[in-house]
């Protein structure tokens, strides 16, 4: 049995604001089965306190950045949890990362430095054969093992999204209680600040990705973030594992969070999904108008801002879209104000609600996901589950997960959605073209929804990759 610390600042269903807590809530349990022993280590916060049951004092801190701490232990569902008990830390409302303002915490270089540090000392202290970072939360505990005196796990770092590196002003270093010799270039320095993720990078024994290509982009300046030259040094450590989705959480045939559960052999009771999402939103009850849904962060990043130029004239041609997302505040006002001109075509919520995700999902004939770039993806894997054709962008692991309906494709009976490539406004207005024109082609569109739902989107194949790595590590450091 190989024990497993898994350092991460979200975890579902405990705490959620995207992707990253899916991955790290579902893979524990996807390796269970392959003699896999995962705990996971998260900050308090009120609802992980909360929601875990009897717990259990395994380590004190006396002050641990500014305060007392306790790790606590306990369980939620199939769970082992460690909640870092740190009130001066995680005792507030609202976001993991920002304050009432939209800004974030002021404290989060203390926060998730002790995070870090609480990692490390859980991992030695405890007896963990290896300790598994999640992006820049997590990477300092890489770091202080990393100087760790005595004998330790070996570590692996996985990089949810490059572009969220952890930086800090360099005045912060001394706080760290780090060795003068680790703010360099070859270190946590980054262009005159501290990195965590770049600290990282740098000391990992492995690093992971979350999809094969992105793995790749991101060993070149145009996907890089400024951190290519790391990625490359390191290339020789670095792999990319496909994320996968839970696919008990994710089930259309029997998710009691949609009005008709259905599978592949009753396809056609996916149709009062479709009525119902209509109904929810108050568009036009009209069954052949091509219903498009996102649920997405609403971004630069996620290309919404290309369809925010071009969402009125499509919906004034005939499509329905539906929007379940924040972020941006030019792309949120531009899609509420499309659904206030066209009501029965354009419905827009702002926020996240997961019922209505699983919804969105099981109800409508596409799911757009526009993206520049997209490191995995989870969104496009939710759709492929429950039969709503995805329309991606050609970037990341949706190059990875998507089959583009390309004449070749479609011939050969594979094609599962549309990819499109540049990510430009021209670019989407031809992928939206194309979907029209699948939608059109009714047989054809059957059987592209059809290979969507058999499309293999679970951890299965990707926590073997896990395990294996595992116990390379565990056998290099043995």
């Amino acid at each position: 049995m190989t024990r497993v610390l898994a350092v991460t600042s979200e975890i579902f269903p405990l705490v959620k604001t995207g992707g990253l807590a899916d991955v790290t809530g579902a893979l524990p349990g996807a390796l269970a089965p392959l003699d896999i022993a995962t705990t996971t280590l998260v900050p308090g916060y009120p609802a992980v306190l909360r929601a875990l049951s009897a717990t259990q004092e395994v380590m004190r801190f006396d002050d641990l950045f500014g305060g007392p701490a306790v790790v606590r232990a306990g369980t939620t569902g199939e769970l082992d949890v460690l909640a870092l008990d740190a009130p001066h830390l995680y005792t507030r409302d609202g976001s993991p990362y920002f304050g009432p303002d939209g800004n974030p915490w002021s404290d989060n270089d203390r926060r998730f430095a002790a995070l870090g540090a609480a990692g490390a000392a859980v991992a030695t202290g405890q007896g963990f054969d290896v300790l598994h970072a999640h992006d820049w939360q997590a990477a300092l505990a890489v770091v202080y093992l990393h100087v760790h005196a005595g004998a330790r796990p070996a570590t692996l770092l996985t990089i949810h999204n490059l572009a969220f590196q952890g930086l800090f002003p360099a005045s912060l270093f001394p706080q760290l209680g780090l060795p003068a010799s680790l703010y360099s270039v070859d270190g946590l320095e980054f262009w005159g600040n501290v990195s965590y993720l770049k600290g990282g990078l740098s000391f990992a024994d492995r690093l992971t990705t979350v999809s094969p290509t992105y793995a790749r982009e991101i060993t070149h300046p145009d996907h890089g973030a400024g951190l290519d030259g790391v990625l490359r040094r390191r290339a020789a450590d670095l792999v990319g594992i496909l994320n996968g989705i839970d696919e008990e959480v994710w089930n259309p045939a029997d998710d009691a969070l949609i009005p008709s559960p259905f599978s592949a052999p009753r396809l056609a009771r996916r149709a009062a999904n479709k009525a119902a999402l209509q109904a929810r939103f108050g568009l036009a009850a009209e069954s052949d108008a091509l219903l498009i849904g996102i649920v997405s962060r609403l971004t630069e990043q996620k290309g919404l801002d290309l369809l925010v130029d071009q969402i009125a004239e499509r919906a004034a041609s005939g499509l329905q879209f539906v929007i379940l997302g924040s972020g941006e505040p030019a792309i949120q006002r531009g899609f509420t104000a499309a659904a206030a001109e066209y009501p029965t075509r354009i419905g827009c919520e702002i926020g996240y609600d997961e019922a209505l995700a699983h919804v969105i999902q099981a109800g409508s004939d596409a799911i757009l996901v526009p993206s520049r770039f997209e490191p995995c993806g989870l969104t496009q894997l939710c759709a492929l589950r429950y039969g709503a054709v995805p329309i991606v962008g050609r970037v990341g692991g949706l190059v990875d997960t998507v089959i583009d309906a390309n004449a070749a494709a479609l011939a050969a009976g594979v094609a599962t959605g549309i990819q499109f490539s540049p990510v430009t406004e021209a670019g989407l207005q031809e992928a939206l073209d194309r979907i029209v024109a699948l939608w059109q082609d009714r047989p054809a569109w059957t059987r592209t929804q059809r290979n969507a739902l058999k499309a293999d989107v679970s951890w299965r194949r990707s926590a073997q990759q896990y395990a294996d790595l595992y116990r390379a590590l565990e056998a290099e450091r043995a």
